[in-house]
């Protein structure tokens, strides 16, 4: 994307709601149509790492959104696509557009904003995972800006603050109590040790192209 010459809307869905990092002129509540967020996004490095992947939110097709979106100022335009490029893409997983969004102080009008959208065509890219593997997953992952249960309780509890229910990343944090429940007793019990903290397997995207490597390398040297 050029240079910006004016203020800016990007649209945040997952930590940037509660974490931005930029700065920003105001937020507002928003809301995406076409797209809804989940546990897509198999994380190796931000919370996960090669021998036990997390997982993070993307923006997948159909449905709708409701997020935060941050006004950024024009001079400060570059540096915060800058900044957003880094954080995302450092696997190039996310493909970096502009959609039409509305700001839920004014729904008659919309806004176009910057927005990350889950790449199917990824590697890292999950197709959709059963409520209890994703609690699996996301009780034991950890990587290098902390725990994939953090992630998740941050996220749940900035929707919680500002009004938006996710039913099924609240039944994903609700299910990790009883996973939780599961290991603790399996590890006074003398049966099936060989299953210990066993990583439940990732259904990942399909086999992935070399014009597409190209165009994910590509986006992780925008960084």
């Amino acid at each position: 994307m050029a240079e910006e010459s004016r203020d800016f809307w990007v649209f945040g869905y997952g930590s940037l709601m509660w974490r931005p990092g930029f700065p920003f002129i105001k937020s507002e509540r928003a809301r995406l149509t076409g797209w809804h967020r989940r546990f897509c996004i198999v994380s190796r490095h931000y919370r996960g790492t090669a021998l036990r992947p997390g997982l993070l939110l993307g923006l997948d097709r159909g449905g709708r959104c409701e997020g935060v979106a941050f006004q950024v100022a024009a001079e400060h335009g570059a540096g915060v696509l800058k900044y957003l490029r880094a954080r995302e893409q450092i696997s190039g997983v996310y493909r970096e557009t502009r959609l039409p969004m509305t700001l839920l102080s004014n729904p008659d009008a919309q806004q176009r904003a910057v927005v990350f959208l889950a790449e199917h065509a990824h590697p890292s890219f999950s197709r959709r995972l059963s409520v209890p593997t994703q609690a699996r997953i996301i009780a034991t992952a950890a990587g290098s800006t902390g725990t994939n249960l953090a992630y998740l309780a941050n996220t749940l509890a900035e929707l919680k603050r500002i009004g938006i229910r996710e039913r099924e990343l609240e039944r994903i944090l609700t299910t990790i109590g009883v996973v939780r429940a599961s290991r603790l007793a399996l590890s006074k019990s003398r049966i099936l040790p060989q299953y210990r903290g066993r990583t439940p397997s990732l259904r990942l995207g399909p086999r992935v192209r070399l014009s597409e490597v190209k165009r994910f390398v590509h986006r992780a040297r925008l960084r």
